[in-house]
């Protein structure tokens, strides 16, 4: 059984003592490709470092609302940046895997961009209540961005359903449409975003054993429009709550789906790691 992570943080400072090892130890259980994501210019620069040293990971590249400049002109300045950096690395040749268990697997032997979609990006209203214009700004540009370069987009939403929907809708359309990362548990938010087009991520939260609507959202989302991710190191899934996560723990994402589908965890592995590779196009 192999396993994609949709989304995770190897650029984070919590890897640092043991990043090589760690990702070594998540190919060796069985997670055979994940992405590794920028939120922040800096962010995606490492995130790109990190995965051109792995034949299995990919980046997205993205500023995301909590990480947005106070002014209009540097974040056009800082999104005229990523756009560079995107072109300068989007089809960086994979290096021969560092993961000796790779060497000789045809899931290794990938094709086409290094860089799978502009994220993550979108609207938080949890931690930024005061910036609210200039993350809608933010957000438009850099859907225009994706739209410019023909990739998808990665969204984080937090408390902000009304506005990222509306925008989608309304403001910016986006040609490739996407995921929505670590999506919240609403149902109003997860029937617009799927009427749009989008993928639904699930994460970590769908196996507290305090989630609210858990089982009726995945019940919701068609098998082939979801994902499944970890957003490591946070958010780490029952029974590991607390500790720090990595990609090895998208397998209980992907059990607890199979659990609310009365499925096999093989059928849910399968239809996620298909769903990904179309959304990003690998």
């Amino acid at each position: 059984m192999e396993l994609f992570d949709t989304h995770a943080h190897y650029n984070d400072e919590k890897f640092d003592e043991d990043r090589e090892e760690i990702i070594h130890r998540v190919y060796a259980s069985g997670v055979t490709k994940l992405v590794n994501a920028g939120y922040s210019l800096e962010s995606s620069k490492r995130a790109i470092e990190i995965a051109v040293g792995y034949d299995w990971m990919y980046v997205i590249c993205g500023i995301s609302p909590n990480d947005i400049p106070q002014s209009k002109e540097e974040i056009d300045k800082q999104i005229q940046e990523l756009e560079e950096l995107v072109i300068a690395n989007i089809n960086t040749p994979f290096v021969e895997t560092v993961n000796k268990e790779a060497e000789n697997s045809e899931q290794t032997a990938n094709k086409g961009k290094k860089i799978v979609a502009i994220g993550e990006i979108g609207l938080d209203y949890y931690w930024n209540k005061e910036n609210k214009e200039l993350q809608k700004y933010a957000f438009i540009k850099q859907i225009e961005l994706a739209n410019k370069l023909d990739l998808p987009i990665v969204i984080h939403t937090r408390e902000a359903v009304d506005d990222t929907i509306h925008i989608l809708k309304h403001e910016k359309e986006a040609y490739q449409k996407g995921i929505f990362h670590c999506c919240p548990l609403n149902r109003e938010l997860v029937k617009e975003a799927l009427k749009l087009g989008f993928y639904i991520s699930f994460a970590g939260p769908i196996t507290f054993k305090n989630a609210k609507n858990a089982d009726e959202i995945i019940k919701m989302v068609p098998k082939d429009k979801m994902v499944i991710e970890t957003d490591s190191p946070y958010l780490s899934p029952e029974p590991h709550r607390g500790k720090r996560n990595d990609s090895r723990n998208v397998y209980f994402m992907a059990e607890k789906i199979a659990k609310v589908l009365e499925t096999r965890i093989e059928a849910v592995s399968r239809q996620t790691y298909e769903n990904a590779q179309t959304i990003f196009k690998i």
